[in-house]
């Protein structure tokens, strides 16, 4: 099969956006996508696209894809929309590269949009739980916070794992929100404020747990074939990794594993030839504080059980041997569901280029992204890597 590269990828601004549609968001992501392909991309260049989109409140279910991409100008190609929860544009970018790696394209756009602020919060509870088991789960009251209240009371039953560890995962993540102009709740807060702050799902407090919001991304996704059209610095997806689970966590044997971004990391890594140790920096699927604790493990970045006690020693802070979430992850930059896969694909490439700006990985070459849906109903991860920087040893 031949290789996939990301030549260039952009969001929007994630959070509160009364006055745009799901249309416009798409238009302003897709246009600062454009813009950030070193040579100049045309719409006619693109074959294909796949949208990835819960569609909250109800909103343009049915071809809400083609609805966008028409939209931005790609008139006539194929779009396929991809629902998979908060996976959803993660698969999104999954489905580009294998379209690339079939040679059924050459060039695919990935994207994904959401808007969740304009439903009341009854309704917004609705659309987040179906992304749980609907039967089971939600209809008899069980929340998504709920849910994932319960995993991290069991971690901290068996590993010993403590408040203060939540609360160092959110304080970390809105250090780096602060330096992120698309971040949704771009400001700082204490270790105090994270766990004095009103409980929601105990033991998760308010600055546990994700906000709502709106916004959109997208990436071009291009093969080996006509990679030098766009970029002579080329970005490698040099492996991506996907699996599903059961939806509900009351039907799984472990409540302290997410096991399909178990598998979905193992096959990621195998296809890039590469191992947890190789990984410069991550963005992982911190929709609650206890969910980026689980992803340590599950990724491999440290033994079941140790998630804690690796927060607390610094490696995943933006400085240290493995940063975390140097967007502000899903915590402090938002959780706009269909648009969070891509989102987190903007800013690996953003930190492969070398354009993170205060938040710029030193000698950053090669990255990974992790997106789940639901509780864990879906997961997919990929490994991308900066080419040249590879080849000359850096």
């Amino acid at each position: 099969m031949r290789d996939a590269y990301l030549v260039g990828a952009a969001q929007t601004d994630f959070g509160s956006f009364p006055d745009e549609s799901y249309r416009s968001l798409f238009r302003t992501a897709f246009e600062g996508t454009r813009d950030s392909v070193p040579a100049d991309i045309d719409p006619d260049d693109v074959d294909e696209a796949f949208v990835g989109t819960l569609g909250v409140g109800g909103r343009q279910l049915g071809l809400s894809g083609p609805a966008v991409t028409e939209h931005v100008g790609l008139d006539g190609i194929p779009c396929t929309r991809v629902e998979n929860a908060c996976a959803a544009s993660g698969y999104a970018v999954r489905q580009a590269v294998q379209a690339v790696k079939s040679g059924m394209a050459d060039v695919v756009l990935a994207g994904g949009v959401e808007i969740m602020t304009d439903t009341s919060s009854d309704a917004t509870k609705y659309w987040l739980g179906v992304s749980g088991e609907t039967e089971w789960e939600r209809l008899s009251g069980t929340t998504f916070a709920g849910v994932y209240a319960q995993m991290a009371d069991v971690h901290m039953a068996e590993y010993g794992t403590t408040g203060e560890h939540l609360s160092r995962v959110a304080v970390k993540n809105h250090a780096n929100g602060a330096k992120n102009p698309h971040a949704h709740l771009g400001f700082k807060c204490s270790l105090e404020d994270a766990q004095n702050a009103p409980v929601v799902a105990d033991p998760l407090t308010l600055y546990h747990c994700c906000p709502t919001t709106d916004g959109a991304a997208c990436a071009v996704v291009v093969s080996e074939d006509v990679v030098g059209e766009y970029t002579d610095d080329p970005i490698r997806i040099a492996g991506v990794g996907a699996a599903s689970d059961r939806v509900g966590l009351f039907q799984r044997d472990s409540y302290t594993s997410v096991p399909a971004s178990r598998k979905a990391a193992e096959r990621a890594y195998e296809m890039a030839g590469v191992t947890p140790e190789d990984i410069d920096f991550a963005e992982v699927h911190d929709c609650f504080s206890i969910a980026e604790l689980l992803a340590y493990e599950d990724l491999g970045f440290c033994e079941p059980g140790r998630a804690g006690n690796l927060v607390e020693s610094g490696v995943t802070e933006l400085g240290g041997d493995l940063p975390v979430n140097t967007s502000g992850g899903l915590k402090s930059k938002g959780h706009p569901i269909g648009a969070t896969g891509a989102g987190q694909i903007v800013e690996a490439y953003k930190q492969l280029s070398g354009e993170a700006g205060d938040r710029q990985v030193e000698g950053a070459t090669r990255g990974l992204t992790h997106n789940v849906g639901g509780s864990g109903g879906a997961a997919v991860v990929h490994v991308l890597e900066r080419e040249r920087a590879r080849e000359v040893g850096a």
